[in-house]
């Protein structure tokens, strides 16, 4: 793919097509082209939230934040520690929000990652279980945690191979309550195989192709964007590393 950009008569020269520089379209090619080099800068290992690193692309993070203030879940699930900022992230959004915890499943949380999450201020909104997440014991123990009733949330961002999020996608979904999302992260993987850190495998390999394994399956979800609760700008489309991710039940 061949893209020229010419300042002087405002275009955009993207494959075939010669667009307005300044259009939709062009932003879109932009856009996507940033994503991809940004992943291979590790842009997002820039960040963090409330102290610890969150190793996440800002705007997949505003808009999280978005579907979890209107969807003002009782539990967020999620796949992957790390750091713990996403962690964090979620744990300081149930405390603006006055309701809500977080259970962190990670099939190793490395000890000063434990401390630090563990004597963070946002600490007592956040249980930690370690192990496989796909195991039937790890996913037992998650499940105790919900009680009868309440509005669960579930975010998968952990081992990030299609097997793997499959295997998860089928553990949790039956958490997911109707109108609430199971949202596979990091699709970009497939956008990134062919880039110096990308490997050939993930064209195949990754949580899109799960998902759409996935959704063949089943009836109660569907792919689903979530509505921006606030757009007067001239775009549409989420800048993200989680292409089809957002997954929302619908019965």
């Amino acid at each position: 793919m061949k893209i020229i950009i010419d300042t002087n008569k405002q275009t955009l020269q993207h494959e075939d097509e010669t667009l307005d520089l300044y259009s939709k379209e062009a932003f879109d090619v932009l856009s996507q082209k940033w994503v991809e080099l940004g992943w291979n800068q590790k842009y997002t290992y820039t960040f963090t939230w409330c102290g610890r690193p969150i190793i996440q692309l800002p705007e997949d993070m505003i808009r999280m934040q978005e579907v979890i203030y209107q969807l003002q879940p009782d539990v967020i699930v999620e796949t992957g520690v790390a750091h713990g900022g996403s962690l964090i992230f979620s744990a300081s959004l149930c405390k603006v929000m006055g309701k809500g915890r977080v259970i962190g499943v990670d099939i190793e949380i490395r000890p000063h990652n434990r401390k630090a999450i563990e004597e963070h201020p946002l600490s007592s909104y956040i249980t930690l279980i370690e192990g496989d997440s796909i195991s039937e014991e790890i996913v037992s123990r998650v499940k105790e945690q919900i009680l009868p009733g309440e509005t669960v949330l579930v975010i998968l961002d952990s081992n990030h191979s299609k097997p793997h999020v499959l295997g998860e996608l089928q553990a949790y979904q039956s958490l997911v309550t109707k109108g609430s999302y199971i949202v596979a992260t990091d699709g970009v993987m497939e956008w990134v195989a062919d880039v110096p850190r990308g490997e050939s495998n993930w064209k195949e390999c990754n949580p899109m192709r799960a998902v759409e394994e996935f959704l063949q399956s089943t009836d109660s979800f569907i792919e689903e964007q979530p509505t921006w609760q606030f757009n007067e700008g001239l775009h549409s489309t989420n800048v993200t590393h989680w292409p089809k991710a957002w997954l929302k039940r619908i019965k």
